[in-house]
């Protein structure tokens, strides 16, 4: 008899248990399911290829190119605050971004003058760190080769859900000895749409080739004033969204051999745009708070994020020396807590972006001068629109 009695309890605490897993799951799916005006949207799970969006930007830095390299660096984080809200199946789009440059003399001839400045990648602030790093020099600029080199060296995936070239300057598009058309053809067979942007007169950029690979590719020729200065709008929300981005910095704990120099590499990308305006800070500040900025490869809590069992396999000589002495079970704790306190601020920060984005669209004056980040959002969004994306609100 005491033999049943303890079978059925046993039985009875594994059931116990098995619900304790599967009811959140069900709970889950049925959250997903169930009809809603804005979805909860989670990051894609990253095998998923057909959720994933590549985009290459490939910029003429020959001497005359200041302006559209002082455009990219200051747009960066507002083209970055619309993709981070690009979701598929109520699945967050997995955004990866590689950049080159091209028409540049300190470039090697027997590249094109063609350079590889970042492959494919999800870090947002490798990205801004190369892209303040360019600078102009005079060249001869080659848009095929540019092209042929972004389809040849980058990894593009076969399944993924959208992928585009951006390609930017203002010579001629057909200048150079590989054929304009040709490499136009190759992007064209392996999937990829090409949006040519001429920085100068419409009708220029149309004599001089730019259209060509738009027509082939079924992309978009466009042309902008690449002279024009841009600089965010200032807002009543801005001075708050400031405080909040320094909170924010504080609750990253870096770890690993270059764990510390990853957090300033952090510290020094907010320090970047706000050489342009606090405003510009500011819209970094919001793509902070996305799904797409993660730092697991030196951030703790990220880490920690994506597997518990870190806090016990970290070496923590690489640790930030308050949390050196820390037993593994005090410094799971503290990552819990600096989680939690991570969450509430970006709660915050996205709240505030919000009133912040509302009060832009209100007061911004119209304007035909269209520039870089105005016209990669748009063609962005339209062609992701196409490939079945939608845009959170």
């Amino acid at each position: 008899m005491k033999k049943v009695i303890l079978t059925t309890l046993a039985l009875l605490l594994i059931v116990a248990v098995a619900l304790s897993f599967s009811l959140p799951t069900l709970l889950r799916i049925k959250a997903y399911s169930a009809p809603m005006a804005l979805p909860e949207i989670e990051q894609r799970d990253n095998t998923n290829a057909a959720n994933e969006i590549q985009i290459a930007l490939i910029l003429d830095t020959s001497g005359s190119m200041d302006g559209l390299i002082d455009q990219a660096k200051s747009q960066l984080w507002g083209i970055i605050n619309e993709l981070s809200k690009a979701y598929k199946d109520s699945a967050r789009a997995n955004v990866r971004i590689a950049l080159y440059e091209y028409g540049n003399d300190n470039i090697s001839v027997q590249k094109d003058y063609v350079r590889q400045v970042l492959p494919f990648t999800t870090d947002l602030d490798d990205i801004s760190e190369k892209l303040f790093a360019l600078s102009t020099n005079g060249g001869s600029e080659y848009c095929a080769e540019a092209i042929h080199s972004s389809l040849n060296e980058l990894t593009w995936s076969q399944e993924s859900g959208m992928k585009v070239i951006y390609i930017a300057g203002n010579e001629p598009f057909n200048q150079g000895s590989f054929s304009h058309k040709e490499a136009c053809e190759m992007a064209s067979q392996n999937n990829v749409t090409v949006y040519p942007i001429f920085c100068g007169n419409k009708q220029e950029g149309l004599n001089t080739h730019w259209n060509d690979c738009a027509v082939i590719t079924k992309g978009q020729y466009m042309n902008i004033d690449s002279d024009i200065k841009v600089v965010e709008m200032a807002t009543p929300y801005d001075d708050s969204l400031d405080v909040l981005n320094y909170q924010l910095n504080n609750t990253y704990i870096y770890y690993g051999l270059q764990g510390r120099s990853l957090k300033e590499k952090q510290v020094k990308q907010d320090l970047n745009q706000e050489t342009y305006s606090k405003a510009n800070k500011v819209s970094r500040t919001m793509s902070k708070s996305s799904k797409m900025y993660s730092n697991e490869k030196w951030d703790l809590v990220d880490a920690y994020k994506k597997d518990k069992s870190v806090v016990n396999k970290v070496n923590k000589s690489t640790l930030p020396d308050s949390l050196k002495s820390l037993n593994d079970e005090e410094l799971n704790d503290y990552v819990v807590s600096k989680n939690k306190e991570r969450e509430k601020i970006k709660n915050e920060i996205n709240r505030l972006g919000v009133n912040r984005t509302t009060y832009i669209s209100k007061n911004k004056e119209s304007s035909k001068d269209l520039t870089l980040g105005d016209r990669m959002v748009k063609t962005i969004k339209t062609e992701a629109k196409n490939k079945g994306y939608e845009f959170e609100k």
